[in-house]
């Protein structure tokens, strides 16, 4: 049985690949030669992405009794997002949406019996709230809405599969370069919650609640109309 509660190594690390990202990006900005700064960020854009995602699943029984476990889960996800700014001085606000695919997943195997639990598909709704040090480069906080698509597989018991579309919500930060007027490089971490889930299992024991909380690391380019 896995300990519950996420890895601070796993935190740590996607902390440190956004800050390191952004970092990259501020250095670029300032070994350029000197711009008016005239870069507004304002405008509609839309774009692509592909990173991966971590967590810790549970699948705990419906009467509160023992034999829960936890599932270390990981996977890659890419999709699209679009979104629109404005900018006023150097603080930009904005909204953004994105769907994504995904393979963020846990599995347990014992003996011929096997659980696995996975968020095959998820998108989000955001507010977005950032700051530019300098002309084209952005930090950003962002969090809103977000909904995704709960497999649960069971050998053992017939091979039932269980899915659920649920609701939760999502926050994390981000940091954006503007490479051309039109083109942006972007990383951005976010953190889900779906919230619970209760499948009904066949037989006459508890139903299962599965709760599936991930972590997302990705990267993103982006077009400014």
């Amino acid at each position: 049985m896995a300990q519950r509660g996420y890895s601070v190594k796993q935190i740590l690390l996607a902390t440190a690949l956004v800050l390191a990202t952004g970092t990259a990006y501020a250095a670029d900005a300032l070994q350029e030669a000197p711009v008016a700064a005239s870069y507004d960020w304002t405008g509609a854009y839309i774009g692509v992405n592909a990173g991966g995602g971590f967590g810790t699943f549970s699948i705990d029984p419906s009467d509160g009794g023992p034999g829960g476990f936890d599932l270390s889960s990981s996977g890659f996800l890419g999709g699209i997002q679009a979104g629109y700014n404005w900018q006023v001085g150097q603080f930009v606000y904005g909204v953004e949406a994105d769907f994504q695919g995904s393979d963020v997943k846990g599995e347990l195997s014992t003996g011929g019996a096997s659980v696995e639990t996975k968020v095959d598909w998820f998108g989000t709704l955001r507010a977005r709230i950032g700051y530019t040090p300098v002309d084209r480069f952005l930090v950003y906080g962002t969090g809103g809405l977000a909904y995704g698509h709960e497999k649960l597989d069971i050998s053992g018991l017939g091979g039932p599969s269980f899915s659920k579309t649920k609701v939760g919500w999502t926050v994390g930060a981000g940091a954006e370069y503007a490479i051309t007027s039109n083109w942006s490089l972007k990383s951005e971490y976010l953190y889900t919650d779906l919230g619970k889930t209760t499948f009904d299992l066949p037989g006459p024991g508890p139903d299962a609640v599965v709760k599936v909380p991930f972590h997302t690391v990705r990267v993103g380019l982006n077009y400014k109309f």
